[in-house]
């Protein structure tokens, strides 16, 4: 959990400035008065335990900081977290989805982006990666845009780096979690392809629904769509955290190639 010092009233106002939230906004919404609001912002009271969930509900703030919030108000953290593999159902779940969707690629992994689990087909892909970046936590970005890993691979690549760069920043933006402003840093610090200006890299393409990630493979060259798929109503910590990306082939050639890699064990 984020360890801090910092009063409840600092933390709340934080978030409820993270969210573009007024005080009055947030009072209505979470029914209480924007006085008293005020009051627990300024260190004039203290929150209830309900309170803190009552205005963490509102403000969408991850089950990590909210515990934050809980010991900040001198309560005890009130969700668990457990190891990945300590997840029992849940963790099956995670299982069921990435092994079902064979063989296309599916991964599960934190709010960093460090591997918790893949599928074969990621699993070769992944496998492709210079030794470094392959060592356990397996950081997924990392493996994708380094220059010793699936970035030389990457047919459009400046498109593809401007929309990772993008889900970073969001992600740091919607989580505030720790480490990953590192990581955003990191990343930015790699070479952008050859011919493409900065400003480019950082707008992308227009005009597209869908960007797919194109990469090159000794089955031809592969265009995927992916998706998002998170658990609803969390009450864990890592379980707040899991995400799992399936992977999609983008036309009927991807998905004949797909096809084959399975086959053929590569």
């Amino acid at each position: 959990m984020t360890a801090t010092t910092e009063p409840v009233g600092t933390l709340v106002r934080r978030w409820r400035e993270r969210r573009r939230r007024s005080q009055l906004d947030l009072s209505l919404a979470a029914s209480v008065s924007a006085r008293h609001l005020s009051c627990i912002e300024t260190g004039r009271a203290n929150p209830s335990r309900e309170m803190i969930e009552r205005l963490c509900e509102e403000l969408d703030v991850p089950l990590r900081e909210r515990n934050a919030f809980y010991l900040a108000a001198g309560f005890a953290p009130m969700h668990a977290e457990r190891a990945f593999g300590d997840l029992g159902e849940a963790r099956a779940a995670v299982e069921y989805v990435l092994t079902g969707h064979e063989p296309n690629p599916a991964l599960a992994v934190n709010v960093r982006w460090e591997l918790l689990a893949a599928n074969r087909a990621m699993s070769a892909f992944l496998g492709t990666v210079a030794p470094e970046l392959a060592t356990p936590p397996v950081n997924v970005l990392r493996a994708t845009l380094h220059p010793g890993g699936l970035s030389t691979r990457i047919r459009n690549l400046a498109p593809w780096r401007a929309h990772v760069l993008r889900r970073v920043r969001r992600q740091l933006e919607r989580t505030a979690a720790p480490g990953l402003a590192e990581l955003l840093a990191e990343l930015e610090s790699y070479p952008v392809p050859n011919g493409v200006t900065a400003a480019d890299a950082r707008r992308g393409p227009a005009g597209d629904l869908v960007m797919p990630m194109q990469i090159s493979s000794e089955f031809g060259d592969l265009a995927l769509l992916y998706t998002m798929t998170v658990f609803g109503s969390p009450r864990d910590v890592t379980l707040d955290e899991i995400a799992i990306e399936t992977f999609f082939p983008a036309d009927a050639s991807t998905a004949a190639a797909l096809r084959a890699m399975a086959t053929s064990g590569g």
